[in-house]
């Protein structure tokens, strides 16, 4: 069974960008409904993976398992969006902000093309900051597509466009909120870490691995 991980600050740590009552909404039960029906739907398979990565790797683009991808994949982007958020206010360095410098010309450059990606995008989804074999690009994806299943590819930095993401705080104004959580939310520490580990020095991120049921029973 999946868990659903705590997030990595208090509820009102995000403020003003982020508003505690949108966090608990969206952390608290859209999170939680997409990992509830993931372990739901594995345990009626009879499916034990070692991982959620290897689910949705296994199930991405297979018309007949699009409800188990949508839910595994949802649980993964939704943890990954936690994680590339901090209440720390910092800006990248290093490597980063170099390869940062050579794709978009600098930190205004990419916030630019990184806002305006995520409010050109239509509908539901997610905007992302990833590294590839030809440097680092915004990519936009939509519903619960992401870049896992994508060869070559990290993803360092995610931003949530489904409305639910944004609407207690912004109503329809995505781009507004897009813009305050460039300025104030990116955790560029957590990006440099994944940045390393698509260079070969350290691990990425991964999803939390599965715990016996009882043990994920006690935790909710």
């Amino acid at each position: 069974m999946f868990i659903l991980p705590d997030l990595p600050y208090r509820r009102d740590a995000l403020g003003p960008v982020i508003s505690a009552e949108t966090l608990r909404f969206h952390h608290g039960k859209h999170h939680r409904t997409y990992v509830d029906t993931l372990n739901r739907l594995l345990d009626e398979a009879g499916d034990h993976p070692d991982s959620l990565e290897a689910v949705i790797r296994q199930t991405a683009g297979d018309p007949g398992q699009a409800k188990l991808f949508n839910n595994a994949a949802q649980a993964w982007n939704h943890a990954f969006f936690w994680q590339a958020m901090s209440a720390e206010a910092a800006r990248p360095d290093g490597v980063l902000a170099e390869a940062i410098a050579a794709a978009f010309g600098g930190l205004p450059g990419l916030k630019t093309n990184f806002v305006n990606a995520g409010a050109e995008h239509f509908g539901s989804g997610w905007v992302w900051l990833i590294a590839g074999a030809s440097g680092l690009k915004v990519i936009t994806t939509h519903d619960a597509k992401g870049p896992v299943p994508m060869d070559g590819v990290t993803a360092l930095l995610v931003c949530d466009l489904w409305e639910h993401a944004y609407y207690l705080d912004y109503q329809n104004d995505r781009k507004g909120f897009l813009e305050a959580w460039f300025d104030a939310l990116p955790n560029w520490t957590f990006a440099a870490a994944q940045f390393a580990a698509h260079q070969k020095r350290g691990p990425a991120w991964a999803y939390p691995a599965p715990v016996p049921a009882e043990r994920n029973a006690a935790a909710s």
